[in-house]
Order: C-alpha cells, then structure tokens, then sequence
C-alpha cells in the first residue's frame, strides 16, 4: 500500500516532465520552420550587374516629376539619363505615405505602419540583411546612406531571428551619427556617398536625399521647386560618377524613386502635406537605369514600392521570402 502512494506521487511530475519536454520540442520545432521560413537563399542567375544602388527622392509628386513632359524642374533626368534607362509611369506607394513607411516598404518588400520619428524598426528583413545573409557579405558591403537620421532603422528588424544580424553600414543624419542626430543637407549626403562608393566599393547602397520633401515642408512653393532640381542635379553626379568609376561602370544597376508624393492641390494643404491616399500622395516617379535594363524607355504598367526589392533579389541572384511584391520583368531587355 504505502509502494502504491509512492509510485502515484512520482507519477505526477513524470509525466509532467515529459510534458514539459514535448512542448519544449514542438516549440522548437516551430522556431526552426519560422525561421528557415524567412531564410534566403541563393539563386544562380546570370546577370550582367554586380551592383545595385537606389536613390530615394524624399517626397517628390508625380506631377512635378515624370509626369511634367519637359522636365522642367528635373532637365538632367529628362534629357539626359531618360535615355540610359526605363521610366514608368504607373509607379505607386500602396502602403502610408509617410518617410519611414515608404523607405521600409522599398527595403522589406512588405508594407507596414511604422513610426515615423525613428522609434520603430521595421518588422522584417531587409533585403541588404537577406543579401549578406545568403552570402556571407562584409558589412562594409552595402550601406545605408541617408539625409534623415531616423532612416537609421532600416538597417535592422524586430524578427526576433534575424534582428542584430547580417546588417549593413549606416550613415544617417548629421556627421552620420544616426538617429538623434538631426537631419543634413543633402549636398554633405553626396559627398559621403562620394567618399564611401570610392573607399569601400559597396555593392549594395540605399541613399536618401532629403529634398524636396524637406523644402515643400515649408510651404514655399519656390523652395520644393528648387529642392526638386538640386536633388535632380545630385543624381546626375552620382550617375556620371557610376560611369567613371571602373569598379561600377557597366555593372551597376540605379533605381531612383520616391518614398511618398504629395497631396493634390485639391486636397488638405496641398504640395505642403502628404500621409493620405490621394493620387498625389501614392502616385510617385519611377526610373531605373544598368546593363540588364532597355535604354529609353517608358511602360505604363502598375508596380509598387514592394516591386523594387524582389527586383534587386533578381539580379543580385537570392530570393526575398515572405513578400507579395513581384519582379519587374518589363525593364529588362539586355542580356
């Protein structure tokens, strides 16, 4: 009798112990299939680009842009890289047009309502940290090159199996210090682009340039305009330099887009505003230029900002999971 009382009483935390090391193994289990589930991998493909850089307009409406016929507040896009590259028309921020949402969107191929001051990283991967995952990339690699100082978050996620990991440089904000510090004219953004592109030779670069979303913000409508060609004149350079440099000349592919437009005229504060999601605000200006790509041309199909990293997978040869963004197949043309 008192053999029987024994036995029961170690049958309770027996059993509980094989309880315990059955959840501990479907836990696993789970961890283990998320994440390979958000794991890249590589993808042998054969492309002439080696490079990828993308330029980030800060809040450029389409109707000051690509929209305009003759390129009026953009002449050095219009009339001279119009011709090196392919232009859609139909180019959309389908997600909330605000700084952080638009960049996030572009670099996770997800959309997502994100803080806009700094305070939030994005919740998934970005393709520099799927990039340098599959390929067991130097951080000095692929940079993050940004006017705004709260653009700093790109470079990291909250996935708790991919947050800290396979991150790329940052320089954001004044002197580069990141979130806090404020934002930095975009003259100083080019010359460190200028600095890092010739020191380290990254083969995958994210630049923001502030303007003309900082200008517009003022509500001088002469100040967005002049904003818009200043930016215009930083991504001529930034081409001219891409053809003059031997590591990138004919192996780089540039992507210049915007994070978000602008109200319409019509609605709220107009050019001044944006966050909604009127036409002007969605509608943003798309081009993109390298050896893979036709040279003049425009398509009016309907792509979004979720499109360009699935892109930049494609060509740089891993795979961008958990997206529903797809592969512009309509730039490419030379093989």
């Amino acid at each position: 009798m008192i053999f029987r009382i024994v036995a029961r009483s170690f049958k309770v935390p027996k059993y509980g112990m094989l309880v315990l090391l059955l959840a501990a193994f479907l836990c696993s289990c789970v961890q283990e299939y998320e994440y390979s589930f958000f794991q890249s991998k590589k993808v042998d493909r054969s492309y002439q680009t080696k490079n990828v850089i993308i330029v980030v307009v800060d809040g450029l409406r389409f109707t000051e842009g690509w929209s305009d016929s003759i390129h009026q507040f953009m002449p050095l896009m219009g009339n001279n890289l119009l011709k090196e590259g392919v232009v859609n028309t139909r180019f959309y921020n389908m997600g909330d047009t605000y700084t952080s949402a638009g960049h996030s969107s572009i670099t996770t191929g997800i959309y997502q309502t994100i803080n806009n001051a700094g305070g939030e990283l994005p919740a998934n991967p970005s393709f520099f940290q799927y990039w340098n995952q599959v390929y067991s990339n130097n951080q000095q690699k692929s940079w993050i090159i940004a006017s705004k100082d709260k653009l700093a978050v790109l470079a990291d996620c909250s996935n708790p199996y991919w947050q800290g990991k396979f991150t790329p440089s940052v320089n954001t904000g004044i002197d580069g210090l990141g979130l806090g510090s404020g934002y930095r004219e975009d003259s100083l953004t080019l010359k460190i682009t200028f600095k890092i592109l010739e020191q380290h030779h990254p083969n995958m670069v994210l630049i923001n340039f502030r303007d003309p979303d900082y200008s517009a913000h003022s509500g001088i409508w002469s100040s967005y305009l002049a904003g818009i060609k200043k930016t215009d004149e930083y991504i001529y350079r930034l081409w001219k330099f891409l053809q003059s440099d031997s590591t990138y000349k004919n192996t780089t592919t540039l992507f210049v887009t915007s994070d978000h437009g602008r109200h319409l005229d019509t609605v709220s504060d107009g050019f001044v505003g944006h966050g909604d999601g009127c036409d002007g605000c969605r509608h943003l200006g798309f081009f993109a230029s390298g050896p893979d790509f036709k040279n003049g041309a425009k398509v009016n199909l309907h792509r979004e900002q979720i499109d360009v990293p699935v892109t930049v997978a494609e060509l740089m040869g891993f795979d961008l999971p958990n997206t529903k963004g797809n592969v512009m197949t309509e730039l490419f043309g030379r093989r």
